[in-house]
């Protein structure tokens, strides 16, 4: 049965557009509506000549988890192999793409933890601001997987190889204040002035020379992210190949019983 509520939040006030992951009971996490509506309305905020900044965060104690794995669940239960590939392409790739061609500041309030795809989203915004409680996780090896949703691409050009390579190989969660440290996020704010002071900053931007700001973002995606296309095609590639693997079943298996995964590597 469809969630009720809708999957995402949209409010606009003073040339700010906030986008409100809302489904909590599962920490916001992705499905094909969700990911839909965040790429329709990144697209409409674009095209809204009245809106000069995007903010993006979550309903409740997550900013986002990833990818529902519910459906992944399912699957493995009934024998199954997924197609990782294919969702990427046709959804992840359009998402991220949006976040980073639309020529206004996009930023991340990262109000909890922000996981998995979930992580890739926020690492994928121009800016990050995040709740002293809130943390970051690449926690694709976690369930024997590869990076995706830009992972790859992003994650070391913000903090370096050998950072990066720690928080992909770990999947540990990097805690608001040290992800502050190393250049992970922007700004980290008590729980209660996140959403407040993100929405002053993105004021600020919004009644700026927004026309020079989208070059500005033009210029720097062209001396950055000349290979951003291929970097999520070969994410794609790769996820459907870990998708297959015996180690993801059981990582997503091991998720919904609460026990400890037993990888084999294979």
């Amino acid at each position: 049965m469809a969630d009720s509520a809708p999957v995402l939040l949209v409010e606009r006030a003073n040339r700010v557009a906030v986008l409100t992951l809302n489904r909590p009971a599962v920490l916001n996490a992705f499905n094909d509506e969700l990911l839909d509506a965040l790429t329709r309305a990144l697209r409409d905020a674009e095209r809204d000549a009245d809106v000069g900044a995007v903010i993006i965060t979550g309903t409740g104690r997550a900013f986002c988890a990833g990818q529902d794995l519910q459906a992944r669940r399912q699957m493995f239960e009934r024998g199954e192999v997924p197609h990782l590939g294919a969702g990427l392409r046709e959804r992840y790739k359009a998402m991220i793409l949006r976040v980073r061609s639309i020529e206004k500041p996009v930023i991340a309030a990262i109000n909890g933890i922000a996981a998995g795809a979930g992580c890739g989203l926020a690492l994928a915004c121009d800016l990050r601001t995040a709740a002293e409680d809130a943390s970051l996780a690449q926690s694709f090896a976690r369930v024997g997987l590869a990076m995706d949703s830009g992972s790859s691409f992003f994650l070391p050009r913000i903090v370096g190889l050998g950072r990066a390579f720690e928080i992909a190989f770990t999947g540990d969660p990097v805690p608001a204040r040290e992800a502050e440290r190393i250049g992970l996020v922007n700004h980290v704010h008590p729980a209660g002035e996140l959403l407040p002071q993100t929405r002053a900053l993105a004021e600020r931007l919004a009644s700026g020379a927004t026309r020079a700001i989208g070059l500005i973002k033009r210029d720097v995606n062209r001396a950055v992210s000349v290979d951003l296309e291929t970097a999520l095609d070969y994410e794609s590639y790769q996820q459907e190949t870990a998708g297959r693997t015996d180690d993801y079943r059981e990582g997503v298996m091991a998720f919904f019983e609460k026990r400890p995964p037993h990888y084999q590597g294979k």
